[in-house]
């Protein structure tokens, strides 16, 4: 190797280490600042935090039958009530179990009743599985309002614990093993791949030798698990569920609408649309009031996204694979005309 080859290969090399110091940088001061957000943010934002770490977690759950998997559901707010009714029910002064005893609780009992429901509807396709996922919800949702144990229309309440960096600490940690886990084995397991072919060809994928009613119910099954842990935790932050607060169809509306603005199918899409989406609700409840403003804001920013970002919010990246509309609207900046 010549000599000026050795002082590029050194200079290549030099700017590759300085690149990843810096990054590794920004990410410990990133994680320092999420670490100790209870600590300088306030109870105000650090509570707003706590719901920006539920709704990213929620939206990543659908992510994962909708984006991944390509199946449209409907139904997802029975899973995120289910883990809110086991926490609810066995915190009852009654029963008296520990809140974390609870959680693994909920989480499998919403994976059996996505077992069950998964095996006969993923076989449906389109509007029909979207119709039997929101029916399956719609019954959970009928049946807690009916029945005593749940404490019907009224309700439960739930000891309260007055603290809100334990909730902002338990939403964090959720999310962040959620989005470890999904990633590990969407993005890189062999899981992953087979969740695709299925989404993309499944008579092909199926010829491969992969057990695509498997593979498709294995998916619902993890898409199901995450809501029902974060249902639980939210009814012990909330002290008081009823069945339209964790059953009802707004809960699903918005991890759909969530993960659609953020990115449907990319890795950490969701998290980007329940930031801004959420950010935006609380700063419109503050200003505004409860008012249908936030509906209309939200119905305006899907139809920009639709139109001006078809692949979300995540596709502002400059690493994006694909920026269509966007990357058309930009001018790129012409090549210089002194090299020859």
């Amino acid at each position: 190797m010549s000599a000026p080859e050795g002082a590029a290969g050194r200079a290549v090399l030099d700017r590759l280490s300085t690149s990843l110091a810096l990054k590794a940088l920004l990410a410990v001061a990133a994680a320092i600042v999420v670490l100790t957000v209870p600590a300088w943010a306030g109870d105000y934002w650090t509570r707003i935090l706590t719901g920006v770490c539920m709704w990213a977690g929620l939206a990543l759950a659908w992510n994962i039958i909708g984006g991944y998997a390509g199946y449209i559901s409907f139904g997802h707010a029975a899973f995120f009530g289910i883990g809110a009714y086991a926490t609810a029910l066995l915190m009852q002064p009654e029963r008296h179990w520990s809140f974390f005893l609870t959680l693994p609780v909920g989480a499998a009992a919403a994976a059996a009743v996505a077992a069950v429901v998964g095996w006969p509807t993923l076989k449906l396709r389109g509007a029909y599985f979207a119709i039997a996922t929101w029916a399956m919800a719609e019954a959970l949702l009928q049946l807690a309002t009916v029945v005593d144990f749940t404490g019907g229309s009224s309700g439960l309440t739930i000891p309260v614990f007055a603290s809100s960096a334990f909730f902002y600490y338990a939403m964090l940690l959720a999310a962040v093993l959620s989005y470890a886990i999904s990633y590990l084995l969407l993005e890189r397991s062999r899981f992953g791949y087979k969740v695709k072919a299925a989404r993309d060809d499944e008579a092909t994928a199926r010829s491969m030798g992969i057990d695509t009613t498997r593979v498709k119910i294995q998916a619902f099954v993890l898409s199901a698990v995450i809501p029902a842990v974060f249902g639980g935790i939210n009814a012990y932050w909330i002290t008081f569920i009823n069945p339209r607060s964790v059953l009802g169809a707004e809960v699903t509306d918005q991890m759909v609408v969530m993960a659609l603005v953020g990115g449907l199918g990319h890795a950490w899409g969701p998290a980007l649309g329940a930031a801004a989406l959420y950010g935006v609700n609380r700063q419109f409840l503050a200003w505004f009031g409860d008012t249908t403003s936030y509906i209309a804001m939200v119905g305006v920013l899907v139809a920009l996204v639709v139109l001006f970002l078809p692949d979300g919010l995540v596709s502002l990246s400059p690493r994006a694979r694909r920026m269509r509309l966007v990357r058309r609207l930009i001018p790129r900046p012409r090549s210089g005309t002194g090299r020859r």
